[in-house]
Order: C-alpha cells, then structure tokens, then sequence
C-alpha cells in the first residue's frame, strides 16, 4: 500500500510537470522563439492572418490539413500576454472555390451554408470564438473577395462579438487599429479588375448583384482540381484586335486574351458550350457556360461582344468610384495586371504611400498568397513598409502556408521601432521568415 501511494505520489508530480512544461511551451517569455512576446508586460502586438478559405465540404476546401495547425497557433495567441489585436484580413469565409456544377447552398441559403462552413470547422471556429470571448484580445474582420458577399449578420452568426470593418459598400474594408492611424489592413482586392466588387455588370438578369468575374474563374479553377487536372480537350476560340473600335474594344480584347491564359490552364473536361457553372447566389440564378464569359467576335478585326459582364470595360472607371479607390488605375493596366501579383504590391504603395492624402506608413494586404515584407518610400521619402500575410491553404504552389504577421509598435522612447516581422508555423515550430522596422 505505501508503495502504491508513493508511486502514485510519483505519477501526480510527473504529471504536473508535464503540464507546467506545456503551458510554458505555449505562453513562453523567450523573445527569440515566441512571436507574441515583446519582452514587456504592454499588450500592444497586432497579429495578421488572411486567406485561410474556411469551406463548407471537406471534399473541395482548400483549407482541411492546415486546420489543426492553425487551431494551435490561435490557442498560443489567446494566452500571450502582449498580443491586443488580432485582424483577420480578408478570405476567412469562402464562397467561391466550389466546383462549378455544385450547388454552393445546397438548395437553401446563405445563413445555411456559413453555418455549415462553422460545423466543418469547429476547432478553428471555437478558437476564434475563445479569444473573441475572453475580451483581452480583439478580433477583427475585414472582408475579401471569397467572402465578398457574405453579410456581416452570418458572420456575427458564427463569430458573436468579432468587430467587423467594413465600407459603405458590400465586399470591402479597410482597418486602422484605433490606437494607430498610419497602419492600414485590407484584403487588397479592390484594386483587381476580376476581384473587385462588381455593381454594373449583369443587373439586367441579377439586379444587384455584385460578383465579378473572378467569381465564375474560382468555380472553373475548382471543378479542375475536383477533376484531377485533366489535359485540354477544348480549343478557346481566337479573336482578333478591333483597331476600329477604340480603348473599350481594345480593353475588350485584352479582357478576352485573360480568359484564355485562365482556360490554357485550367483545362476543364467539359465543353466550353456545357452550361456547368451552377450560380443560385448573390442574385444570380440558373447555370452558365464558360462560353457565356468569353469574348466572342463575328468576323476577324469585327466587334468584340460578351455575354456575361457585357460592358464590363466601360464601368471600370465608375466601379473604382463605388469600390473607394482613391488613385484610379486605366483600364488597360488593370486588365493586363490581373494575374500578378507584384500589381497587388504596387498598388500598396500607389493609393497609400505615394498618394499625399494618405497618412499611412504600414500597409498589410493578402489576397495574392504571395508572403512578404516590402521596404518603400512615400512621397515624401519617408521610411514605410508593406507586408503580404499570405494564406493558410493547405497547398500554395511554390511556396509555403501557415504564415501570419505581426506588428509590435514603437514606444515612446525616441529609439525605439515599430517592427513588422513575417512568420511561419509549420510542424509546431515558428519561423521568422521577414521583418523591417521603422520609425515614424
């Protein structure tokens, strides 16, 4: 029997050993190794995330074998004593990346299918949930282009309490920590031809919709990978410049010549005349063929038309309006830049650091999965960074996932920085990948 006790007695300390160790591995003071740690006692640190693509069905999300790791890190950041704000910049929630034939509400709503995105998630969505409701750390969402259309009701629906910033209109926000003004976050997406909100296009069969044509390009994107990425079995239709036709047919044209680079690489099984794309959302109704969002011409060096997004050239300028871009970029650049991402980087720079109405010095989009850190110059020749949050989908094609920036700022002590630094968390350990600092 003592033996028994003393073993016991053994077991009992061992145990709590074990678990004063854990929860020093998960709230540690070392500075080198834990990026919520500014080696004070001030709560000051601002954590962004971004692009982590919540789906609804396990068998096309894009985020499922990151969903532990991300859960853990959340955990991490819910006990760090110096973390204040945790921003969620954009693509929490995704309504887009569904294969084209699949009804993304299953017959019934929107309310419906975020909830279901909550129970597909659950450990993700109960540890966001845990920080929102421990009320030390706030939580905010802005929105990105895969969540464009959801509305601020379902997400407070699945996130009761989250502030959620958002513009004047649906799809956009762009976020100032209170505490400072020269730090904006976004998503980045109101500067992407076929990812910025859409309010001109198609409200003659969807009156109000906003969805632009980046929409329909995820639904192709995904029912390829669904497919297994099958080789070409169609042929886009050629089509020629109408030098007759001025900026529009020649913005037309380019409009059309994207299409084709996205259909050269998403080669689809089905046919091109297949109406395949099941919409039933955000206004639009009924099932479209891609052949529906291509450009199409009569005759060689005729007019160039387009079914969906007919016009969409046109309205480029009165959309920037609506979607608050302050410095307009021409329809030509913005049509040729869609697919890059360095446009992304430099429109960071152009609507915030270069533009003398703007008084930011830090910049954080994501949206384009391409993690980084950017020193730039405003007009002034002053000292600003740009940081890229990256994404936390399971598979970026060359490059990594599970990234996160953080933000600790500067004291009152003249030497002192604030400091933008760019990490990575992969197989439990975190790793510094970028970081730049400034005063200002």
């Amino acid at each position: 029997m003592k033996n028994s006790k003393m073993l016991l007695s053994v077991l009992i300390t061992l145990l709590c050993a074990n678990l004063l160790i854990s929860c020093k591995n998960m709230k540690t003071t070392d500075t080198s190794l834990n990026p919520f740690s500014n080696g004070g006692d001030e709560r000051n640190m601002i954590v962004v995330m971004s692009d982590i693509h919540l789906g609804a069905d396990s068998a096309y999300t894009e985020c499922k074998k990151n969903l532990g790791a991300l859960e853990h890190l959340l955990n991490q950041i819910r006990v760090a004593d110096n973390v204040k704000e945790l921003v969620i910049a954009g693509d929490l929630l995704d309504e887009w990346f569904v294969p084209a034939p699949v009804n993304t509400y299953a017959g019934k709503d929107q309310a419906d299918f975020v909830k279901r995105i909550a129970t597909a998630n659950k450990g993700v969505i109960d540890a966001f949930n845990n920080i929102i409701q421990d009320k030390k750390i706030l939580v905010t969402y802005v929105p990105g282009n895969h969540d464009l259309t959801i509305t601020a009701a379902n997400v407070e629906s699945i996130l009761p309490g989250i502030n959620q910033v958002r513009d004047n209109v649906l799809g956009l926000g762009t976020y100032s920590p209170a505490d400072y003004p020269t730090i904006a976050i976004e998503h980045g997406h109101r500067y992407n031809f076929f990812c910025a909100p859409d309010y001109a296009s198609n409200q003659d069969i969807a009156p109000g919709t906003i969805l632009p044509p980046g929409y329909f390009y995820t639904r192709i994107a995904a029912l390829w990978v669904s497919q297994g990425f099958p080789p070409a079995s169609n042929t886009v239709p050629e089509i020629t410049p109408n030098s007759k036709g001025g900026e529009s047919q020649e913005a037309l044209y380019k409009y059309w010549k994207s299409w084709k680079n996205t259909l050269n690489l998403y080669t689809i099984q089905n046919s091109f005349t297949d109406k395949i794309i099941v919409t039933n959302l955000n206004g639009m109704n009924g099932n479209f063929a891609v052949n529906d969002l291509l450009p199409y011409q009569a005759s060689p060096g005729e007019q160039i038309n387009v079914n969906l997004y007919n016009g969409i050239q046109d309205s480029w300028e009165t959309r920037q309006t609506t979607n608050n871009v302050p410095v307009h970029i021409p329809v030509i650049r913005a049509i040729d830049s869609v697919g890059s991402d360095g446009e992304t980087d430099h429109q960071a720079s152009l609507q915030y650091f270069m533009n003398p109405d703007s008084n930011k010095k830090i910049v954080i989009f994501g949206h384009t999965h391409v993690y980084r850190i950017i020193p730039m110059q405003n007009y002034k020749g002053e000292k600003c960074v740009y940081a890229n949050s990256g994404t936390w989908i399971d598979h970026n094609p060359g490059r990594v996932s599970r990234t996160f920036v953080v933000v600790t700022p500067q004291s009152g002590d003249a030497s002192s920085q604030t400091y933008v630094k760019l990490y990575n968390f992969e197989n439990e350990v975190v790793t510094e990948m970028a970081k730049d600092s400034l005063r200002y």
